[in-house]
């Protein structure tokens, strides 16, 4: 039997209480090896933005952001909290090429499944420049699990190396590191965080 799930629809049913329950929380550590790693400035894509906590930091601190998430409402509350709109769109139905100096997600492409995120990282390996960047963040575990009608993939650190070995694209895993999480929601929460460089051939 299939198990049920509909992660767009949790978004956009809770939006205000996830927008809430997101906003305080110290990501400091995850920003700054993030940005360490971009010029100032750079263009950055918040992909899967959600509330916009992140998205305004970088705003705030003189970057250029592009936010997108795939739950309306959550689009709209985000979009009045940062100050600019924010594009409403699918992972999947992201085609830049060579656009942004490093793509931010933050906690959002753990609800693609295992068999879809290859081609998603794909996808956001092409719209980086060279050298750009990828940071992103995953909850511990192995597997998968279906909670509060949502997908979350537990993306090991192996998982993800054997991906990108697969795509056979000039992509390098930099880094990983664990944090607690520290949000509403998430407090106590063990991440996998993962940053990822597009490199010159």
């Amino acid at each position: 039997m299939k198990e049920e799930y509909n992660t767009l629809n949790y978004y956009d049913s809770n939006a205000k209480s996830y927008f809430e329950n997101t906003m305080q929380g110290n990501f400091q550590e995850n920003y700054d090896r993030f940005l360490n790693k971009i010029p100032k400035g750079a263009f950055i894509l918040d992909f899967g933005c959600g509330s916009g906590r992140d998205s305004k930091y970088f705003l705030e601190n003189g970057y250029e952001v592009e936010a997108i998430d795939g739950s309306i409402e959550m689009c709209k509350l985000a979009s009045e909290y940062i100050g600019q709109d924010v594009k409403c769109m699918k992972f999947e139905e992201l085609n830049e090429e060579d656009t942004y100096d490093g793509i931010w997600a933050c906690s959002s492409i753990l609800h693609v499944t295992k068999e879809e995120l290859p081609k998603i990282l794909e996808k956001m390996i092409n719209a980086l420049k060279q050298d750009g960047i990828i940071y992103t963040s995953f909850k511990k575990g192995k597997g998968y699990e279906i909670k509060e009608g949502k997908y979350y993939n537990f993306l090991t650190k192996e998982e993800l190396e054997s991906i990108l070995e697969k795509l056979e694209m000039n992509v390098e895993l930099i880094e990983y590191f664990e944090t607690i999480g520290s949000t509403q929601r998430s407090n106590g929460v063990i991440w996998t965080n993962y940053i990822i460089q597009k490199v010159s051939e």
